[in-house]
């Protein structure tokens, strides 16, 4: 939870060192989120190539957790479809875009950024992408919070689902500290992730 609320205050103070225009100049460079997120990844894959149990985890999944993301992200491109009818200006694949980051907001908002750059422009490439960034942060944080009323009102797959791509990291612990025999979702809440984080730049590029 503290770490969660670091990365919210964050968020926060950098929207604030850009408002007072104090930001050091190389931290605008276009290729600077591109390189630290490339960074994260690779020790997310190190982390998950070290882990002792990755070999266990494979070999209790089965083909029916497969649906699951399958069932997230045709959900989530539903509900984002409808933002059609809130976001004035914005055409439906628009609204797919900001859908498609699944709770991935570092990737999905810089992906965004720099794929919509040559048809909306800078400005609108980067209003774009601040939309989809502070929709999946709030998607990451009504996981947070909500998952105990979520399992204990929809079950205990409702919360992995929400999570998006965070099942498989920042929201486990929660996920399987408030659903019944919790242990037994780790495989699929990983599973859950990965599939997702996978189709992140996918759906995008495809989006786009």
């Amino acid at each position: 939870m503290k770490e969660n609320l670091l990365i919210l205050f964050c968020f926060i103070a950098g929207i604030g060192l850009g408002l007072s225009q104090q930001a050091p100049e190389w931290l605008h460079g276009h290729d600077l989120p591109m390189i630290i997120l490339s960074l994260l990844i690779l020790q997310v894959g190190i982390s998950l190539g070290a882990g002792t149990d990755l070999r266990q985890i494979a070999r209790s999944l089965n083909p029916r957790m497969s649906l699951l993301p399958l069932f997230t992200i045709a959900g989530t491109l539903l509900f984002s479809a409808i933002g059609v009818l809130l976001l004035h200006g914005r055409n439906l694949s628009d609204c797919l875009l900001v859908g498609s980051g699944f709770g991935y907001y570092s990737l999905s908002s810089v992906l965004i950024a720099d794929l919509k750059s040559t048809t909306l422009g800078v400005q609108g490439a980067t209003e774009l992408a601040t939309v989809a960034l502070l929709a999946n942060v709030i998607r990451e944080m009504i996981a947070l919070f909500g998952t105990p009323a979520l399992a204990r009102l929809g079950g205990r797959l409702v919360p992995i689902s929400v999570a998006g791509i965070n099942s498989m990291d920042v929201c486990l612990p929660m996920i399987v500290r408030n659903s019944s025999r919790g242990e037994e979702l780790i495989p699929i809440a990983i599973l859950h992730g990965i599939v997702l984080e996978v189709s992140v730049p996918i759906l995008i590029n495809a989006f786009c």
